[in-house]
């Protein structure tokens, strides 16, 4: 017996061999001891140091580690020293990260109530929640947090909130009824679950369902099972390294081969193999990939996006699809009243009129018939109940200056088998009852109807209108009270005889509306080639009609529930997927499988939620969103990115940015790998050409790590700009070194390589190696300066603007205080191995390392034309 809702109370009781007087001490403590305590279970995590160690796998630090090595075998002390202190600060960094991110399952522990109240030996008892086992009788009272899950046995007006699994802020009515027929989790009224909180009323329970077997525990499973993801810029980059390593390796053995061929000593011929593997690792890009991103989630924040994790940034420039939750993200988590049906017309809440009786008999109604209140202007109670006090006040009427002015004599609380609400009120004088509830009870207890001219007989045509505009409002996704009253007795009681020959009144249809930023938030993301998707824990037709109302939802696209989705096959959930815009009443499970059917066709996903149960999908996708204020712990510990103001639109701000962020990173990475291959030419032209090193070692790293650094964060920094959002997601699988990228990086790496080779022979010439080796130094290292305002974009710096990215005028400026400082004082000067320039020398240094940039904005204005 594994679906307890389908069961009668008499079988469940059965199933775990219990009575409604509890276990016995003796038999919970064996229970105990077989199934455990009521608790969840984490899944195996690593230790800091594992994850520290585990930052050492990247290809990418594993090469540089290795020109660490052969460095620090050449001698060359200082190379490996700052070798070793980048990889390890960027190893600390990921270590913080991933532990600041392996929350999740604390934050589910901490929805456990500490006790519980149940019945042991026929008596009432008070025992902490971890001990309490499957077949104990649990009481439920207003206020509590339900312990396990269990099957009602007794029942008294149980009102449930049940958001943090099913992500609907509405309370649930329960029952001890009995449910034929397999439902959804949202529907299964005759049960309760772990982490939900009693609202109203009382109910006894049989725990069927304790620790890991709860719907929280499946969640918490289902977190433990799910495998973070590598962003598309990592599998990039994990590309790049291993292509960069295989080329390395052979073009270091073909220089060391050539070396030792020339009958060079092997030290200098591992000293110019050393030299080339030094040119070509860009020893800077993870940190300046770290830097840019970093300087991302800070504008982000700025405008409402908290990153977590700040490989997420790049991730949201090729986001595809957005699963976003309704309620509370793309709609504002408050129930509002919308329409009026009265006196056989519809008309909005400000048309109610206090001149008229037939209005104010239905306001009564809507303030006294009404268990809520408004507290420095939030509501108390059912929000159902408290957007009719707002509806209320909004024509400026006091319902706490009413309520005092006329007590309240009996009342008949809701009831989920009546489905109605009654109140016994002295108004003017005369008792009245006045009463709410489901249209189809109502009606048929109504024998009259109150018209502006009076009240007369109710007819068929009225009930068909009544019914028809019900219907309308229902297929709009609107939730409908009907109300109605009667005179009474003098008696002040009210029996459920009372409750018949009504005076009908009028429907009042409310909704929770969508945020106003939404429609056009969704407009954004159409035109960015995002697909958005609604996923909720509400019923189908609310859940379409509000798709439909903000663009989500067209013709021509469905909807499904979680039940419908699991009767599909994978092949059929992949034929029907991307014509699917709404799924309602869905499980954990679904929301899993929705974004799992996503990214197998090749998609990157950004999963929106506020829910424990949104938690599994927020760690599935490649972009976990969690809000911010509506957001329980679990979902924000889950998520990668929270919205501090929980709207939509936000998301895609951080789309925009995020793509401007991958953007400039590109852009950074095609700087730093022309210049390293300018080094990589160079020092192969000398190598094939029998000429001494250009280049020690510690000029290369001079420019990797200093004078390179410096442009390629201030590349991190240009501007986002509006063509950024009418441009489609970029195919995360097409890798950074395309065809384009590295014939780029050959030609303008060329054009600086030649250039620095003038500089060589000109001071070879002139003044033998020294002066050689100090004019290439310097050419190539202003070279890659000027080369920074080139890699800003791919138009001219004209349509760029040279002052629009003020930054990159700081870089350039500090490169090159920081190679004159090198070039002039004479401590810096003996380190770096420089030799004394000519005023001359420092003009032809200058004039070539300036031609490069010159060709290629030629080339982008000749194009541009």
């Amino acid at each position: 017996m594994k679906d307890h809702y389908l069961n009668s109370k008499n079988e469940v009781l059965s199933h775990f061999n219990v009575t409604p007087a509890g276990h016995t001490r003796e038999k919970a403590e064996a229970l105990l001891a077989k199934v455990g305590p009521n608790a969840l279970k984490e899944g195996k995590r690593k230790s800091t140091l594992q994850v520290f160690l585990s930052q050492f796998a990247d290809l990418l630090v594993i090469i540089l580690i290795a020109a660490a090595v052969i460095s620090m075998l050449s001698g060359n002390v200082e190379s490996t020293i700052v070798i070793f202190a980048v990889i390890i600060m960027n190893a600390i960094l990921g270590t913080v990260q991933h532990k600041k991110a392996e929350k999740s399952l604390d934050s589910l522990k901490s929805l456990s109530s500490p006790h519980a109240k149940v019945i042991r030996n026929g008596a009432k008892t008070v025992v902490p929640s971890a001990e309490i086992v499957p077949g104990d009788i649990v009481i439920l009272e207003a206020g509590d947090m339900v312990v396990a899950d269990g099957r009602i046995i007794e029942n008294a007006s149980l009102q449930v909130n049940e958001s943090s699994l099913t992500g609907e802020s509405t309370n649930v009515d329960k029952q001890d009824a009995s449910i034929s027929e397999e439902v959804p989790l949202g529907d299964r009224v005759n049960m309760v679950y772990s982490g939900s909180l009693v609202t109203y009323g009382r109910a006894t329970v049989v725990v069927t369902g304790t620790g890991m077997d709860t719907e929280i525990g499946k969640i918490a499973a289902l977190m433990n099972a799910t495998k973070e993801k590598k962003t598309p810029l990592q599998i990039s980059l994990d590309k790049f390294s291993s292509r960069l390593a295989i080329i390395i390796m052979v073009i270091s053995a073909i220089v060391f081969g050539l070396s030792l061929w020339r009958e060079m000593p092997i030290l200098d011929s591992l000293m110019f193999a050393v030299a080339l593997a030094v040119a070509a690792i860009p020893e800077a890009l993870s940190s300046i990939v770290t830097i840019v991103q970093a300087m991302g989630t800070q504008k982000m924040a700025r405008e409402n996006a908290i990153i977590k994790e700040l490989k997420a940034v790049e991730s949201l420039g090729c986001v595809s699809v957005i699963c976003s939750d309704k309620t509370g993200t793309l709609t504002q988590n408050k129930m509002t009243v919308c329409d009026i049906y009265i006196d056989n017309k519809t008309i909005a809440p400000s048309a109610l009129d206090l001149e008229s009786k037939l209005h104010r008999y239905l306001l009564y109604n809507a303030m006294l018939a009404n268990d809520s209140s408004m507290v420095d202007g939030k509501g108390i109670g059912d929000p159902t109940e408290y957007c009719l006090l707002e509806m209320v006040r909004s024509i400026d009427l006091d319902e706490e200056l009413i309520r005092k002015g006329m007590p309240r004599l009996a009342e008949l609380p809701f009831d989920s088998d009546r489905k109605l609400m009654s109140v016994k009120y002295n108004i003017h004088g005369v008792p009245r009852i006045l009463t709410k509830g489901a249209l189809d009870v109502l009606l048929d207890r109504s024998t009259r109807i109150r018209t502006g001219e009076g009240v007369r007989p109710i007819t068929k045509e009225d009930i068909e209108a009544i019914t028809n505009k019900n219907r309308e409002f229902s297929e709009n996704g609107l939730r409908v009270l009907a109300f109605a009253y009667k005179e009474g007795d003098e008696a002040d009681t009210l029996t459920l005889s009372d409750e018949q020959d009504f005076i009908f009144l009028g429907l009042i249809s409310m909704m929770d509306p969508p945020r106003p930023e939404s429609t056009e938030a969704v407009k954004d993301a159409k035109r960015a080639g995002i697909k958005p998707i609604m996923i909720t824990g509400d019923h189908k037709i609310t859940a379409t009609a509000i798709a439909r109302q903000i663009g989500i939802f067209e013709d021509g696209d469905m909807a499904l529930t979680g039940l419908e989705l699991d009767s599909l096959s994978e092949e059929e959930l992949s034929e029907k997927l991307e014509r699917v815009s709404v799924y309602a009443r869905v499980s954990p499970e679904n929301k899993i499988r929705i974004v799992d059917a996503w990214q197998k066709k090749g998609n990157i996903v950004a999963m929106t939620g506020d829910g424990v149960n949104d938690a599994p999908a927020l760690k599935k996708a490649d972009i976990g969103v969690a809000m911010g204020i509506t957001g329980t712990e679990v979902s924000k510990d889950a998520s990668a990115m929270i919205l501090t103001d929980d709207n939509f639109a936000t998301i895609i701000k951080a789309v925009s940015n995020g793509r401007n962020v991958y953007r400039n990173i590109k852009n950074a990475i095609k700087f730093l790998l022309s210049g390293n291959m300018a080094g990589i030419l160079a020092v192969l032209y000398t190598s094939i050409m029998a000429l001494p090193a250009p280049f020690a070692p510690v000029h290369l790293l001079f420019m990797n790590l200093l004078t390179d650094s410096l442009p390629a964060i201030a590349i991190g920094m240009e501007p986002a700009d509006k063509s950024l959002l009418s441009e489609k997601p970029r195919d995360p699988k097409e890798g950074i070194l395309n065809k384009s990228f590295v014939a780029n990086l050959f030609i303008q790496g060329g054009l600086i390589a030649g250039c620095t080779m003038i500089a060589f022979h000109i001071g070879l010439r002139a003044g033998g190696e020294a002066l050689a080796s100090t004019m290439a130094f310097a050419t190539l290292t202003l070279a890659r300066l000027f080369h920074g305002f080139n890699c800003r974009g791919d138009r001219s710096i004209f349509k760029l603007g040279l002052t629009t990215n003020k930054s990159g005028i700081g870089a350039f400026a500090a490169g090159v205080v920081l190679l004159g400082l090198v070039i002039f004082v004479p401590f810096l000067a003996k380190l770096f191995s420089v030799a004394p320039l000519t005023l001359a020398q420092i003009g032809i240094i200058a004039g070539l390392a300036f031609i490069p940039s010159l060709v290629i904005q030629i080339a982008r204005v000749i194009r541009g034309k």
